[in-house]
């Protein structure tokens, strides 16, 4: 006698969970150009030139160097289970210590003091996290306003007994700085031509090429070294694995303790650089509040990039650009971007109605002509708005970008030696 299986009400196939496809990179590659000439064609329309001119570019790249450090001292932290809201203070102990010693032995000997700056600070942070398990975010807190805090007090008795005073330092030799020659000038002059896309090609090009600091280099090739070390080595594999779930990682082997102090303390001294990078490239001196939050940007930055260095870089340049903005002419760049975002919002509500999601494509129109009234009846954008761009590019990005983020599913969570 045979028997036959019966299905019963409870045994209904369960409906399977949508799964989000990752950005792959021709894709990436197919957004950026199809951003670049919508660019071009607002450029065009405007007459606003300067959006993509080789000194709106360079400000943008030398402004998005340290929030682009603070991001990847946060995505080493991060892998590592570890949420570093310190970032900021590590940058403030980077920039304090970087300018005091390049102002006495020189602007190398800086560089690393600010390091090792930004990875005391990490080092802290680890052990009140690590070893203590105390939270996250309290000791990072914490952190913050103690950098802000010691900063002040030892600027008291070191930078006002020389010849700068309590809330900035002595002048400091820059780096060294260099310009490929003949391509700089030749992309100069096509970005003078104002043609439509290949000026603006020039002009991004001629902005990586010209005036460029021997530390904004060695900034730049962080991001394909983190990116090696982190998805290309053994080292990173166990590391990550620390954030995605230490407790199999341990009974593999892994010392999760180790890897997570040495994470953080590396988080921290890429923090650090990006502050003494404030100190020494983006000016010449130590000031009181110099780096404005980046910190932050940075983690914001790194959250956009969906915690890879190569998303991290891109959101970094995208919060660099509107941070430009406040230095040339910002009022009338960001009255002519306007009109991109516009266009940008509009296709976004057009992709929404394709996906018959009819509340988001109500809400991208409607925004977009408000913003389309907001351009036709004003000339100018108010200074007040142009100061606020980059947070309001962070807030943005990241409620745009929401929908496909995924954090290790470990970051944030206590760990104990031993208790699995």
């Amino acid at each position: 006698m045979s028997t036959a299986t019966t299905t019963t009400a409870t045994d209904k196939p369960q409906p399977r969970k949508p799964v989000r496809q990752k950005l792959s990179l021709p894709v990436v590659l197919l957004i950026v150009a199809g951003a670049l000439v919508l660019v071009s064609v607002v450029r065009l329309i405007t007459g606003a030139d300067d959006i993509t001119s080789v000194g709106q570019v360079s400000g943008a790249l030398e402004l998005a160097i340290p929030i682009g450090l603070a991001g990847l001292g946060g995505l080493w932290a991060e892998r590592a289970g570890v949420v570093n809201i310190g970032l900021e203070g590590m940058m403030i102990l980077g920039t304090w210590l970087g300018a005091w010693a390049g102002y006495q032995w020189g602007p190398w000997v800086g560089v690393l003091f600010g390091i090792l700056g930004g990875a005391i600070g990490g080092l802290l942070h680890a052990v009140i996290t690590v070893t203590f398990g105390v939270n996250h975010i309290v000791s990072g807190v914490a952190i913050n306003i103690l950098a802000v805090g010691a900063t002040r007090y030892l600027s008291n008795f070191t930078f006002l007994e020389s010849s700068g005073s309590a809330r900035k330092s002595p002048s400091i030799d820059p780096i060294t700085q260099i310009t490929v020659p003949g391509l700089s000038d030749a992309m100069k002059t096509l970005n003078g031509k104002h043609w439509f896309l290949v000026s603006d090609l020039a002009g991004l090009v001629g902005g990586v090429v010209t005036e460029l600091s021997l530390l904004t280099v060695v900034a730049l090739l962080l991001i394909p070294v983190t990116w090696w070390v982190l998805w290309r080595t053994a080292f990173g594999l166990r590391l990550r694995s620390c954030g995605e779930n230490p407790v199999a990682a341990e009974s593999l082997g892994v010392n999760v303790y180790r890897y997570k102090y040495l994470a953080v303390i590396i988080s921290g001294g890429f923090a650090g650089l990006g502050g003494v990078f404030l100190a020494e490239v983006a000016s010449n001196l130590y000031q009181e509040g110099q780096t404005g939050n980046r910190g932050y940007i940075g983690l914001a930055a790194m959250i956009f990039g969906n915690w890879m260095p190569g998303g991290l870089a891109m959101g970094a340049g995208l919060f660099g650009y509107t941070d430009s903005l406040n230095l040339r002419s910002g009022g009338t760049n960001v009255h002519a971007l306007l009109l991109f975002l516009v266009a940008v919002l509009a296709l976004v509500a057009l992709w929404q109605l394709y996906r018959k999601k009819y509340l988001a494509a109500a809400i991208g129109a409607a925004f977009s002509a408000l913003l389309l009234v907001w351009y036709s009846l004003t000339k100018e954008v108010p200074s007040q708005f142009v100061t606020a761009a980059p947070y309001i590019a962070t807030l943005l990005v990241l409620a745009l970008s929401a929908q496909r983020l995924r954090a290790p599913k470990a970051v944030g969570l206590p760990y104990h030696k031993g208790g699995g």
